[in-house]
C-alpha cells in the first residue's frame, strides 16, 4: 500500500472500533434490560445476567458490523473532503480507486469476520446460551417457587406447592397455564419432580388431574386423571421457532445445515388424545406442517449467512460512490451523505424482508443474494463515471439535489402551515 493508502486505512479502522464497541455497547445494555427479570423474577445471580446478554451478541455483531463500517466510511470520506484531501489527490493524477482499494481492503476484512460470526462464533454462544436458559428453568422451581407462596415465573403462568422435601421432591403441586387465551389448563398433582435430559428440563408429576378449558369461561372444563405425567419446561419460553427439536436453526453449524439429521429437525409434542380421536389425521398435518417450516427456517438462516457477508463490501462502495467524488468546499455534502445512509439502511431492510420470504418459498433465495450485488454493480458504475471528466453536473448529483429540493420544499409547506395555524390561534 502506498502512504496514503495506508492513512485511509489507519483512520477508518480506529474509526470503526470506536463505533462499533459504542453500538455493541447500546446493545448490551438493550439486552441486560430485556434479560433482567432473571435476576429480578428468576432468583439468578449477576454473573448469570452477564453471560446471557454477552452470549447474545455475536448474531448482533454481524448485523451492525456493516452498519458500523457504513458510517465510518462516510465519516472519513467527508473529513477528507472537507480537508481537500481529495480534491488535491485527484489534482495530482491519482483516480478514484486510490481512495477505493485501502476501503475495499477492509471491507474484505470485515466480509472475513462477519462470515466467522456467522458460521462459528453465534452457532457457538447459542448453544452455550441454550445451557445457561435451561439450567435457569431447572432453577427456576427449585430456587424460585416457596412452599406456601403463589409464584408466577411469567405472566399467565403460576405455581404453587405446599412444600419441598430435601431430595427436591416437590409435594402438593399446583401450576395453572394461562398463557393461551384460547386454552387454560390446571395441573394439581400429589407429587413433582425436576428432571434434566440431554440439555433439556422437565417436570415429571404423579397422581393428579388436568382441568382442561378450551374457550371461554363458559365453555365446560374437561377433568383429565393421570398417574405420571411430564411437562417440558422449554414452553415456559416464548420462542420465535416454536417447534423446532433439538437444535434451532441458528445454533447449527453449516454442516448440521447443509444436512440436518431428520431425527434432530423436529421433536414436536404428540398431539392430544381428543384431537385425535376428532381427526384421526391432525397429528399427521400439523408434522407435516411443522417440518415444512423447519426447512423453511434452516434454509434461511443458510442462505441468511452467506448473503449477509457482502453487505460490508456494497456499503463501502455506496460510500465511496456518493460521498468519495472529489467536490468544491462550496458543494454540500450533507444531502449526499444522507442519501448513502438512507439507502444502505434501505438496502438491509430489502435483504431482510427477503430472508423471511424465503422461510416460505425457495424461489426468492436468488434475490436475497441480488439485492447486495445489485448495489455492489451500481456503485461500481457511478465510480466509474464519477471519475471521468464532465462538462455537466453528474447524474447522482441531479439526484441528490431533486431530493433535496423535494425535502426543502415538503418543510416549507409545513412550515407555512405552522405559521397559519399559529396566527388564527392568536
Amino acid at each position: 500500500m502506498t502512504i496514503f493508502s495506508r492513512y485511509i486505512l489507519r483512520q477508518t479502522s480506529s474509526s470503526l472500533l470506536l463505533v462499533l464497541l459504542s453500538l455493541t455497547g447500546i446493545v448490551w445494555i438493550s439486552l441486560a434490560l430485556r434479560e433482567l427479570n432473571v435476576v429480578t423474577s428468576q432468583g439468578q445471580s449477576a454473573l448469570t445476567l452477564i453471560k446471557m446478554t454477552t452470549l447474545g451478541i455475536p448474531s448482533f455483531v454481524a448485523v451492525i458490523t456493516p452498519f458500523a463500517l457504513l458510517i465510518t466510511t462516510i465519516h472519513t470520506l467527508n473529513r477528507l473532503s472537507s480537508d481537500s484531501e481529495i480534491i488535491v489527490l485527484t489534482a495530482s493524477g491519482a483516480t478514484a480507486w486510490t481512495v477505493t482499494k485501502p476501503l475495499v481492503a477492509l471491507a474484505l476484512v470485515i466480509m472475513a469476520v462477519v462470515s466467522l460470526v456467522n458460521h462459528f462464533a453465534a452457532p457457538w454462544s447459542y448453544r452455550l446460551l441454550r445451557e445457561i436458559v435451561v439450567q435457569v428453568r431447572t432453577d427456576l422451581l427449585t430456587q424460585v417457587i416457596q412452599p406456601g407462596r403463589f409464584s408466577s415465573p411469567e405472566k399467565g403462568l403460576t405455581f404453587h406447592i405446599r412444600e419441598r422435601s430435601l431430595d427436591g421432591t416437590l409435594h402438593g403441586l399446583v401450576m395453572h397455564d394461562a398463557r393461551k387465551a384460547e386454552e387454560t389448563q390446571s395441573f394439581l398433582s400429589e407429587k413433582g419432580i425436576l428432571v434434566e435430559d440431554k440439555g433439556q428440563a422437565y417436570l415429571f408429576m404423579t397422581d393428579g388431574h388436568i382441568l382442561r378449558r378450551n374457550g371461554g369461561p363458559t365453555e365446560p372444563t374437561q377433568i383429565i386423571a393421570f398417574d405420571k405425567y411430564a411437562v417440558d419446561l422449554d414452553s415456559f419460553e416464548k420462542r420465535a421457532e416454536e417447534g423446532m427439536g433439538t437444535l434451532k436453526p441458528r445454533e447449527r453449524y453449516f454442516d448440521e445445515l447443509v444436512d440436518p439429521n431428520p431425527q434432530l429437525v423436529e421433536q414436536a409434542a404428540p398431539a392430544r388424545k381428543d384431537e385425535v380421536q376428532a381427526d384421526p389425521g391432525a397429528k399427521a398435518k400439523r408434522k407435516a406442517s411443522r417440518r415444512d417450516d423447519d426447512e423453511g427456517q434452516i434454509r434461511s438462516e443458510l442462505h441468511e449467512r452467506f448473503s449477509s457477508a457482502l453487505y460490508p463490501l456494497a456499503f463501502v462502495l455506496m460510500a465511496v460512490a456518493m460521498v468519495g467524488q472529489a467536490q468544491s468546499t462550496r458543494q454540500s455534502r450533507n444531502a449526499r451523505m444522507g442519501l448513502c445512509f438512507l439507502a444502505g439502511v434501505g438496502v438491509r431492510l430489502g435483504g431482510m424482508a427477503v430472508n423471511n420470504v424465503v422461510k416460505m418459498d425457495a424461489a426468492a433465495v436468488p434475490v436475497l443474494y441480488a439485492i447486495p450485488l445489485v448495489a455492489i454493480g451500481v456503485s461500481l458504475v457511478l465510480i466509474v463515471r464519477g471519475a471521468r471528466p464532465s462538462r455537466g453536473p453528474q447524474r447522482l448529483d441531479r439526484v441528490v439535489e431533486s431530493v433535496t429540493d423535494a425535502f426543502e420544499s415538503v418543510r416549507q409547506r409545513f412550515g407555512r402551515r405552522r405559521l397559519a395555524g399559529a396566527a388564527r390561534g392568536a
